[in-house]
């Protein structure tokens, strides 16, 4: 059994793909690890951008109703960073924004899970129920980010 190039140096294995690529040498191409590859990429982009919007969901919800002033700032800071960085994604990749409300109410109930272990004392909403689409749930992100400022609270 021959051990191919992909699974001995993968580095390598992308240069010599990259080369083929550019050189329009497609016979040459390993089309099942390319295939694999490019497949991965996409599922990376809908990982992150679920992972990032669980953080921003579950920081959103102890900014709004846990009482604890002392972390109001670092909560807020984690909550511009997660915007911030799920702008970028969907930026590059605006076919994400309708993954994003796809995923809306997992990540939202997970979120929900992850705060209720912290503070079981606090009533945190069940659902979710503000986003039509990922601009207006980005929106809503935004809008909540200027009254905490604007309010002090």
């Amino acid at each position: 059994m021959t051990i191919s190039l992909y699974e001995t140096d993968f580095n390598l294995w992308c240069e010599e793909t990259l080369t083929k690529l550019k050189e329009r040498d497609f016979e040459g191409l390993d089309i099942g690890n390319l295939i694999e590859e490019i497949a991965s990429l996409a599922s990376r982009d809908r990982r992150e951008l679920q992972s990032r919007l669980g953080v921003l969901i579950e920081h959103l919800l102890k900014r709004k109703y846990v009482d604890s002033q002392y972390d109001f700032r670092g909560w807020e800071l984690t909550m511009r960073e997660q915007l911030y960085q799920l702008k970028i994604l969907l930026k590059q990749s605006p076919s994400l924004k309708g993954y994003l409300i796809e995923v809306l109410p997992e990540s939202y109930q997970f979120a929900i899970s992850q705060v209720q272990t912290s503070y079981p004392h606090v009533n945190f909403p069940k659902e979710f129920n503000l986003a039509i689409d990922a601009d207006a749930f980005l929106k809503c992100v935004e809008r909540d980010l200027v009254a905490f400022q604007f309010n002090g609270t």
